[in-house]
Formats: structure tokens, sequence, C-alpha cells
């Protein structure tokens, strides 16, 4: 790998010189890891099972940190391999959600009520696969929901489980309050999302962790609700992107659907099939993902429920945001 143009490339993102440093030491220790597989891999064209035996190694020896998953991602970004980028994003991406869930429930119903739920549940170690976290997932959900009851499950766990600070929607409360009005605001942050996906399309880069095309666009338009959030009186209804939009346009098995829509790490495998489904009230935690950016614009937490999901056996995740009476 380039790494003075690595270097720049970290410069961009305000890395220190201290972090450039140590990024810099990552990735080369994931280059030798790869130049030792069988068949030897650059970089540049390892796969997302190098990045799996690369995570079982950094767990073992526990350095398995967030900042050395991202790096990992960044050099895939930075060479052009999507492959590893999207898989060691995918590590990283809501990790700490059953770790806030365990803190929440001592919270909301104490410590040893907690406890209980949690009896046999360990928490997974950051760079598990997703494939064995929903598994420690469905247990914990299915025990909370069977002690309190679905309605107070789904309210605990739509208080939220992802950290998401305030600072990082203060643009989107910028955009709102310049915007003069909640549907001018809207419309605008649909714009502004068709032309991310363009942009994307046009430079054959990955929203996320997928490739974006003009049916996918096509479909994104399609839907108000996936492009900008469709309101109703002072309800705001949305629906996400699927996750791997290409492959759930062409796929008509509604089983394998669900799985290609669902974006959730501690519940997408548990769509495949088998012994375990986490249960869809788990899904009140991405209505507080999704209603979190309205919290930031209007200053105190709002309520938001689930309408639809893939883990209820409907075709897509739709949440309705509920605004303050006041908005207009």
């Amino acid at each position: 790998m380039d790494r003075e143009g690595f270097r720049r490339f970290l410069l961009e993102r305000k890395l220190t010189a201290k972090q450039i440093d140590e990024s810099i030491a990552v990735v080369e220790r994931f280059e030798t890891f790869l130049r030792k597989r069988t068949p030897p891999r650059e970089l540049v064209s390892a796969t997302k099972n190098d990045v799996n035996a690369f995570s079982a190694v950094l767990i073992e020896e526990d350095v398995n940190t967030w900042e050395t998953y991202l790096t990992v991602a960044r050099s895939g970004r930075f060479v052009g391999n999507y492959q590893v980028f999207a898989a060691a994003l995918e590590y990283i991406d809501g990790h700490e959600a059953l770790g806030n869930l365990f803190t929440k429930l001592a919270e909301k119903l104490g410590a040893e009520e907690r406890d209980r739920i949690f009896r046999g549940v360990a928490l997974p170690p950051l760079g598990t696969p997703n494939t064995e976290k929903h598994r420690a997932m469905c247990v914990a959900v299915e025990r909370l929901e069977k002690r309190v009851g679905p309605d107070r499950c789904a309210e605990i766990i739509g208080t939220g489980l992802r950290d998401l600070p305030d600072e990082s929607f203060m643009d989107e409360k910028k955009k709102y309050e310049a915007a003069g009005g909640i549907d001018a605001y809207l419309a605008q942050k649909g714009d502004e999302f068709i032309a991310e996906l363009e942009k994307i399309r046009d430079e054959k880069g990955l929203y996320f962790n997928q490739p974006i095309t003009d049916e996918v666009i096509a479909y994104v338009q399609a839907h108000p609700e996936i492009r900008q959030g469709v309101r109703v009186g002072n309800v705001i209804y949305e629906a996400k992107i699927p996750y791997m939009a290409v492959e759930f346009l062409a796929e008509r098995d509604p089983k394998k659907r669900a799985y290609l829509y669902c974006h959730c790490p501690w519940a997408r495998e548990s769509l495949r099939g088998g012994e375990t489904q986490v249960p869809a009230t788990f899904c009140n935690c991405s209505a507080a993902f999704h209603k979190k950016p309205y919290d930031v614009v209007f200053g105190k937490p709002l309520r938001a429920r689930v309408i639809e999901s893939v883990l209820a056996g409907d075709p897509w995740c739709k949440f309705a945001i509920y605004l303050p009476d006041d908005v207009t």
C-alpha cells in the first residue's frame, strides 16, 4: 500500500500524527497477516473472509479496538477494496447495542432483575461476526419481553440502544431552521439524499456497505418514506433503504428479501432461518434511531413507534415519528 498516500488520506480526516502512525502500524500488521494466508494476498485483493480471520486474531490477542476496525475499513476504502471496507465497518456498526441494553435494564428494572434477564448471556466482544451475535440478543429480548410484557419491552428498547451524540445531528437542526418549516425541510432532505446517491453511483463508491445503481435510485424516488419521510399531520412516516438494495430488488423470495432488507447487525442473520429469530419488539431500537435527528431538531425526546418491520413478517421497516403539536 502507498504509505504516503494513506497518510494524506488520514490527514484529510483530521487524524493527529500519533493516530496516523498507529493506523499505519495496524495496516502493516494486516498486510503481514494477508501475506501469510493461503494463498498469500495483498490488501487490494483481500476478501471478507480475510477480515474475519484477522478479526479472530485481534480478539484472541485482546487488541480488538474500535479504532483498529475503523483503520482496516479506511485502508480498504483507500485502495478501492470495498469488500474489506464493508466487512470491517460491519464489526463496529451498532456493536454497543447489547451492552447498552445491559446498562439500561439496570437503570429501568434494577440490577437484580437485569442479571436475571442476562443470566448466561455473554456480551460478545467487538469483532464477533454477525452470524453469532444475534443469538445473545434473541435470548435477552425474549426474556425481557416475557418478564415485563411486549409494551414495556418496546418502551425500554425504544429509548434507544445506540450511541448517538446530539452533536452529530446539529447540522440537521440548522437545516431545519433555515428551511423555515417542516415540509420545506423534508423536501430538501430528500433532494440531498438523492444527490448523495447519484454521486455515489457516478463515482462507483458505496453507500455504507452497498453499491448504488439507477434501479436503486429509482426505487428510492418511488418511495417517499425512504427518500425523505412523509408527513401526515404531526406524524412523519419513514422507512429504510434496503441494506443490500441491488440484490433486494432482484430477489422474489419473501424470506430472502427480508434478509436483504434488514440493516440490524443484531437481527439480520436471524432472518436466514434456524433455531432463533430476534423478536420484532427489538425493532423499536431502529425507531429510536430514526427519531434521533428530530429529537435534536426540536430540542426534546419525541415518541416513535414501529409500524412495520421485516422481523414481524412485513415487506419493509416503517416507523412513525410524532412531532411536537406546534410544528408547522
